[in-house]
């Protein structure tokens, strides 16, 4: 079986949508799928990239210049699926690793603190030229194109489509994400980890949180912050590339600057997650979070919102918390501490090993669910011809 897998771009350090389509590419290969990940450019040195703009300057090339070229791949080497992470009327799978556009949009503006400002970005929205580019796109795709099968990466992801763009239930897959399984971190290195963290905040015992994300107004960091200021034991590290200067001095007006560091990106989240007591991110927005499932996967109790596809991976109280609203900063001080108590962490990291989530939330069961995705759709194209 061969396989075209399209993204914008291939450069993992970008973000999880990339790291996820790289390491479902390395997962087909080894099912014995034939893939090619067809990109405009990126940093990546798997031999199955073709970037079709490596060397054109600058960070991206138009979307209709993309598109032309993929087409004249596509006229020039055959595939038996076109699997699109974009919105283009030509693939048989559109697997959008954000979400809908459209509810991208609407979350992104209700992350604001401001009335005002969250109302004035959805009335203007079409001014983003790109985002007004693929909803339209995406309502063509429910609208005109009835073979194209929509993966949706969480059934949050599903409602999503129905919701916006009245598309019918059964053109719908919910293939859940998943993300690739790693050993279990060295110990030294874990250990290493929480001792400079609790030397910098000056701590021995104390229960550490882990938020990691680049986005930290999207990801709730603020309303995060609001209760840690509710909650005296525990201790928060902040992981990614976002700025930090207005969440410090938030931090520092409500008293509690000393119990948050600002680690920065974190080139490998693993070890890092390994050295926390839980991982918490009430994000206004995610389709299906790789940091949630990277924290259930290392057997840590994790806390999110319901507008986080991860969600759906876990139970609540039993292998963590969901918040019903990111801005709930009395639930969300009420999660922390359930989630730190020693005696509820050691009973729910028993229950995420004992109700096998690692197998749940494993690339392999993704990628086992999206072949055979891939084989329904040949199978039809078959019995039409």
């Amino acid at each position: 079986m061969k396989v075209a897998i399209i993204i914008e771009r291939t450069d993992t350090a970008l973000g999880g949508a990339e790291r996820s389509v790289s390491q479902l590419a390395d997962a087909l290969s080894q099912k014995g799928v034939d893939v090619t990940i067809l990109a405009a450019k990126g940093d990546s040195p798997s031999k199955n990239v073709k970037q079709l703009y490596a060397d054109t300057a600058g960070k991206r090339i138009s979307l209709s210049v993309f598109l032309q070229a993929i087409k004249d791949h596509l006229k020039q080497n055959t595939y038996d699926i076109v699997h699109s992470t974009l919105p283009l009327d030509f693939a048989d799978i559109y697997q959008p690793r954000g979400g809908s556009y459209l509810e991208a949009m609407i979350r992104n503006a209700d992350s604001y603190q401001s009335c005002f400002v969250s109302s004035f970005k959805k009335m203007t929205h079409f001014t983003n030229r790109r985002r007004f580019e693929m909803i339209k796109a995406e309502k063509r795709i429910c609208r005109d194109c009835p073979n194209i099968k929509i993966a949706a990466l969480s059934e949050y992801v599903k409602k999503q489509f129905i919701a916006h763009y009245n598309i019918d239930e059964s053109r719908i897959a919910t293939i859940a994400n998943g993300i690739a399984l790693k050993t279990p971190s060295n110990s030294d290195e874990v250990s290493s980890i929480r001792a400079k963290w609790c030397d910098i905040l000056g701590i021995k015992n104390e229960p550490i949180l882990l938020f990691a994300a680049n986005n930290f107004r999207l990801k709730g960091l603020a309303s995060l912050i609001k209760a840690m200021a509710l909650n005296d034991e525990a201790y928060l590290v902040v992981a990614g590339s976002g700025k930090p200067d207005k969440y410090l001095k938030l931090a520092e007006r409500l008293n509690i600057a000393g119990r948050i560091l600002f680690a920065g990106t974190i080139s490998d989240i693993t070890p890092a997650i390994a050295a926390s007591d839980a991982v918490i991110l009430p994000t206004y927005y995610d389709p299906c979070s790789r940091f949630i499932l990277e924290g259930l996967a290392a057997e840590k109790p994790v806390i999110t919102t319901k507008f986080n596809g991860a969600a759906e991976m876990f139970a609540d109280g039993t292998h963590g918390r969901i918040i019903s609203q990111p801005d709930d900063v009395k639930g969300l001080t009420e999660a922390i501490a359930f989630c730190t108590n020693p005696d509820n962490a050691e009973n729910m990291s028993k229950a995420i090993a004992q109700d096998s989530l690692r197998d749940k939330i494993s690339i392999d069961r993704h990628v086992r669910e999206m072949i055979q995705l891939y084989e329904e759709i040949i199978q039809t194209r078959s019995s039409i011809q």
